[in-house]
């Protein structure tokens, strides 16, 4: 998938993955992944999504990755903060007061770039990604991050039915994605009423993924 179709959607604003109300599984399953007061929370492919504005309420630091600027902008004008802009290699930054944005493609992320993360929340990432993408996504988000625990939320359709994204991942790929790392706990599913989209019957799942301890 490549980088021009998501700028355009937003450009476009073409941006139907995005929730206006705070995500309900994060609510209410994501303090069971322990993390610390004051931790270091990773979404990657934010958007502008408003569970960020959740996170920083709750007392957690914010570090994203999103891959267009003018979500970013969108995001830090709708959470009234004025970001400090400067250059990370291929990367561009927006920091301000626990908040940390990486702007560009995700892929070019490092370690370094990105900081000690105490876990991730994934609502919107991997389901964007399409099947030939997500080994590489998940590696890479594991590398970066030390396998730091995870939430994540998945979607379950007949993918035959309706393209994505986003797009349908099973459990059992979600094994085969990351049981190399993580005990995974399926927390949560709930049918979606109306279905996806209000076009295909789906179950959207929560997943509480703990780090193997070596």
């Amino acid at each position: 998938m490549e980088a021009s179709f998501w700028h355009q959607k937003w450009e476009r604003g073409e941006v139907g993955f995005h929730e206006n109300e705070i995500n309900p599984f994060l609510i209410k399953h994501f303090k069971a992944l322990s993390p610390p007061k004051g931790g270091r929370i990773f979404l990657p492919l934010c958007g502008k999504t408003r569970d960020i504005g959740w996170f920083l309420a709750n007392g957690y630091r914010v570090a994203g990755a999103e891959l267009s600027k003018l979500a970013i902008n969108e995001l830090f004008t709708e959470l009234g903060i004025t970001p400090e802009i400067s250059t990370d290699g291929k990367l561009t930054r927006y920091r301000a007061e626990n908040l940390n944005i990486l702007a560009g493609n995700f892929f070019d992320i490092s370690a370094e770039s990105l900081g000690p993360i105490s876990a991730i929340y994934d609502r919107a990432a991997l389901v964007a990604l399409p099947a030939s993408m997500r080994k590489q996504y998940s590696s890479h988000l594991m590398h970066i991050t030390d396998a730091a625990p995870q939430l994540l939320i998945t979607y379950e359709y007949n993918q035959s039915q309706m393209g994505g994204p986003p797009f349908s991942v099973n459990e059992d790929e979600v094994k085969q994605l990351y049981a190399v790392a993580y005990r995974l706990e399926s927390a949560e599913s709930k049918i979606i009423a109306g279905g996806l989209k209000g076009k295909v019957p789906s179950t959207e799942t929560a997943w509480l993924l703990h780090k193997i301890k070596q």
